[in-house]
């Protein structure tokens, strides 16, 4: 069977990364990018990737041959007219993805699906000035696309059933494990990833110790502690992602910047990148606190419950993205089960209730936990 022409724009290492993971499922694979170098580079970096791969022995020299054999570098756009499905990863700008799409359909059938791999910006909003909107939706990609197996599916309010469908059986068949989930800030994961963070920074704020918080979720079976997390990704990265959530929900207490986390970013001790960070270049070794573990595993719980009041997801599809998204030993609702209903619910009220006046919303149970 043939498998249809994926087309992928912007070769930057999120999009090149896209295109390998199609080429290397034997989809014949489109890619360009508006950036001259950017093109001409291209083949040589998947080569690249794909030959450390046959060194490690973890790929035959046969399937890396096979898999840029799949990839066609294009140089204009003319030569997507062929493609069932087009991903955008070019530069996070509504304007740019509107107007690449208004491009791409004075090119393309009627057949063709867009979809955006943005994190930041409504579906909606990019659909808005389409000429065929029921054909755009995002596919959202983790990086490294290669690596990671979550892809969010996020249709708008208008993308006809069809294209949702088709998108995801093109993905899953390109050997990913997509979760369908709102067109809201966030989608499921950089939404419901934020009480990690916030809720480890609020403790900080209340005189714990970072180290102290790291052990207590590692001793809870999480990988990397929220402190660990931050270095890794780097506090500056962290706080602009805090602050875009918080200002796309209209500065709900729930996305609190909390100012010691500006203070650090502001100090210059971005994490591993500077070396130096909330806890870089220091290891932690897991410690037990039950009462911080619970804290915080409460408050993913009830950001998770406030995303499913919305709708367009379900609890099975947060807990797999949120498992497979930040490697999380357990989803919030498997949490939820864990600790259970009236745990999570007075450990809320007692939140609430210690939290300054201007942060006690931040702790609202979710309608789900009431019922």
């Amino acid at each position: 069977m043939m498998h249809p022409t994926i087309g992928i724009i912007g070769l930057g290492t999120m999009g090149l990364g896209i295109a390998q993971v199609f080429a290397q499922a034997s989809f014949p694979t489109i890619a360009t990018d508006a950036h001259a170098p950017a093109r001409d580079s291209a083949r040589t970096r998947m080569e690249q990737a794909l030959t450390a791969r046959v060194s490690a022995g973890k790929l035959n020299p046969e399937a890396r041959d096979a898999t840029l054999n799949n990839l066609h570098i294009a140089e204009s756009l003319t030569d997507f007219a062929a493609c069932s499905l087009i991903i955008e990863a070019i530069v996070e700008r509504a304007d740019a993805k509107q107007a690449l799409f208004a491009e791409l359909e004075a090119i393309i059938p009627a057949t063709t699906i867009l979809a955006t791999n943005t994190s930041s910006i409504p579906v909606a909003t990019i659909a808005a000035t389409a000429q065929t909107p029921d054909r755009i939706l995002a596919l959202h990609f983790f990086n490294p696309p290669t690596a990671m197996k979550l892809v969010e599916l996020a249709p708008h309010a208008g993308t006809a059933q069809h294209h949702i469908n088709i998108a995801r059986q093109l993905t899953e068949t390109a050997g990913k494990t997509v979760i369908q989930c709102p067109d809201r800030p966030g989608f499921i994961v950089n939404r419901c990833a934020r009480p990690y963070y916030g809720e480890a920074l609020a403790l900080l704020s209340e005189g714990h110790k970072a180290a102290e918080i790291d052990a207590a979720m590692m001793a809870a079976g999480y990988r990397l502690g929220p402190f660990a997390l931050i270095d890794l990704i780097g506090a500056d990265i962290n706080l602009a992602a805090t602050q875009g959530m918080s200002a796309a929900m209209q500065k709900h207490p729930r996305y609190h910047v909390f100012p010691i986390l500006a203070a650090q970013v502001a100090s210059g001790d971005l994490g591993r990148k500077t070396g130096r960070g909330f806890i870089y270049p220091a290891e932690t070794t897991p410690a037990p606190n039950p009462d911080i573990a619970l804290r915080i595993e409460s408050t993913l719980i009830n950001e998770a419950a406030w995303l499913l009041a919305e709708g367009g997801t379900t609890e099975q599809g947060i807990d797999t993205a949120m498992k497979l998204g930040l490697n999380f030993p357990r989803g919030p609702f498997e949490a939820l089960a864990l600790h259970g209903q009236n745990t999570v619910l007075q450990t809320l009220q007692n939140l609430a209730q210690k939290a300054p006046e201007a942060l006690k919303p931040r702790y609202a149970p979710a309608p789900y936990l009431i019922r």
